[in-house]
C-alpha cells in the first residue's frame, strides 16, 4: 500500500480510513462481548470505545503499510471472570469476527445501492482504472473488514480462532494446545514472511478465494 501513498494520496488515506474502521470495531465487539459476559477488564482500561486511537497499535499500522500485514491492540480478558467459561470465552473470541462480517454485508448493501454497475471486489484491485473515492472507500471497507474476519478465524495462536480451536479440542489434546499455544506466534510470523517474501502464497490464496466468492456472490444481485 506505500505505493499507493505515493500515487494516489487521497485513495491511500481512504484505505488507512477502512483499516481504522475496521480494526476498531472489532477490538470494540471483544471489548463488549467482555463486559456482556461479565468481565470488565477491556471496559476498565478505556477499551470499550469506538475511538479509533484506544485500538490502534501503531507499530502494527506501520508494518501494515510498509510490509503488508499488522495488528491492533489486543483487548485484554480475564477469563476467570467470564461467566459461562468456554462458551463465554468462545462469544468474545468470536465478536470481532462477527462484527467484521456484519460490516461486510451492510457496506456490501451500501455499495449495491450506490454503485449498482461496478462491483467492490474488482475497484478494489484496481481493475476499474479511475474511480469514484467514495466508491473506492465503501469498497476498501468491504474488503478489509473481510479480511480481518479471515485472517482471524485462522485457528493459530493469538488469532481469535485459536481460542475457539482450544475449547472445542478435548483434555486429551493439552499437549499440544500448551504447545501451540508457545509456539503459534512465530508459527503464524514464519507462515506470514513465507508468504510475502518466498511466494508460497498460503493466505493470498485463502483471501483471493473469499475475494472470488464474494465476487460471485455480488454480481448475482
Amino acid at each position: 500500500m506505500i505505493n499507493l501513498l505515493a500515487k494516489e494520496p487521497m485513495m491511500f488515506l481512504a484505505w488507512l480510513m477502512a483499516i481504522f474502521y475496521g480494526i476498531t470495531v472489532h477490538e470494540f465487539a471483544h471489548a463488549w462481548a467482555a463486559s456482556w459476559q461479565g468481565d470488565n477488564t477491556a471496559k476498565l482500561l478505556g477499551r470499550l470505545t469506538l475511538n479509533p486511537f484506544s485500538h490502534i497499535d501503531m507499530w502494527g499500522i506501520l508494518m501494515l503499510v510498509f510490509v503488508g500485514f499488522g495488528w491492533g491492540k489486543p483487548v485484554p480478558v480475564n477469563h476467570y471472570n467470564l461467566k459461562n467459561g468456554k462458551i463465554s470465552d468462545n462469544i468474545v473470541s468470536l465478536a470481532g469476527i462477527s462484527t467484521n462480517l456484519l460490516s461486510v454485508l451492510v457496506f456490501g448493501i451500501i455499495f449495491k445501492i450506490l454503485f449498482s454497475h461496478l462491483n467492490p471486489v474488482l475497484l478494489f484491485l484496481g481493475y476499474y482504472g479511475e474511480v469514484n473515492l467514495l466508491a473506492f472507500f465503501v469498497a476498501a471497507l468491504i474488503i478489509l473488514n473481510l479480511i480481518l474476519a479471515i485472517f482471524n478465524i485462522i485457528p493459530i495462536p493469538p488469532l481469535d480462532g485459536s481460542h475457539v480451536l482450544f475449547n472445542i479440542l478435548p483434555s486429551k489434546y493439552d499437549d499440544f494446545k500448551a504447545r501451540l499455544a508457545k509456539n503459534g506466534p512465530f508459527l503464524l510470523l514464519i507462515l506470514i514472511m513465507a508468504d510475502l517474501f518466498l511466494g508460497i502464497g498460503i493466505f493470498s490464496r485463502l483471501f483471493y478465494f473469499f475475494l472470488n466468492l464474494i465476487s460471485f456472490i455480488y454480481n448475482l444481485f
